[in-house]
């Protein structure tokens, strides 16, 4: 960002589940929206099968993608996609910066059979990242799990909001916060004090800063 005047642009999504059809979808969506970055929230396989193509149209399409596990995958299967794939990288307890954005992340859930974390893991992998970007003008903060006490909550009777999340959200007031997860949530955006919380759903979201 190298101009005032110039918006910094984001395609995010999540929930893919190995749909190979929607990765190309969402590649050609990022093409047609010239954007300068991909975040996927999660869940990018359906308990560990079908990890092919799900970065590699992304990667056609020359774009920067940054990822965190779900609860569907590993943090070795995400760590993986990340080393196969250039401009590829896994936020899963770490943090980026472009220009004076930073972007920091924690994949996972307090549900599921993989990556399941507990409440004060969650917290402390987020807190690593944010301790990377506390100076940046504007922090975006990436996870699989909605936070607690959020209106994505009531989308769901199974899938609990996780207070990690929730405790991370409130301390380290991050100018956006991106989930998945839960699948009718998709689209939902809702303020939790002064952050904008976005489900960015398996149709995906843009995002402009």
């Amino acid at each position: 960002m190298n101009n005032k005047s110039e918006k910094f642009k984001i395609l995010a999504a999540g929930d893919i589940h190995g749909d190979s059809r929607l990765t190309k979808r969402l590649a050609e969506r990022a093409i047609k929206e010239n954007v300068d970055l991909v975040i996927l929230t999660g869940d990018l396989t359906f308990i560990e099968q079908s990890t092919k193509n799900i970065i590699g149209p992304f990667a056609k399409a020359n774009k920067k993608v940054l990822l965190i596990p779900g609860n569907h995958e590993t943090i070795a299967t995400a760590d993986f996609l990340s080393e196969v794939y250039p401009n590829t990288k896994n936020i899963h307890g770490y943090a980026v910066h472009f220009g004076d954005i930073g972007i920091f992340g924690a994949g996972g859930a307090n549900i599921g059979p993989f990556t399941h974390l507990r409440e004060s893991e969650l917290y402390g992998l987020l807190s690593q990242g944010f301790d990377k970007v506390k100076n940046s003008k504007v922090k975006i903060m990436v996870t699989h799990v909605h936070p607690a006490n959020s209106k994505i909550e009531k989308f769901t009777n199974f899938f609990k909001g996780s207070g990690g999340v929730e405790k991370a959200i409130k301390r380290f007031k991050p100018d956006i916060a991106l989930c998945s997860h839960v699948h009718e949530a998709g689209g939902i955006e809702e303020k939790v004090g002064n952050t904008r919380l976005i489900d960015v759903g398996r149709d995906g979201v843009i995002i402009e800063i």
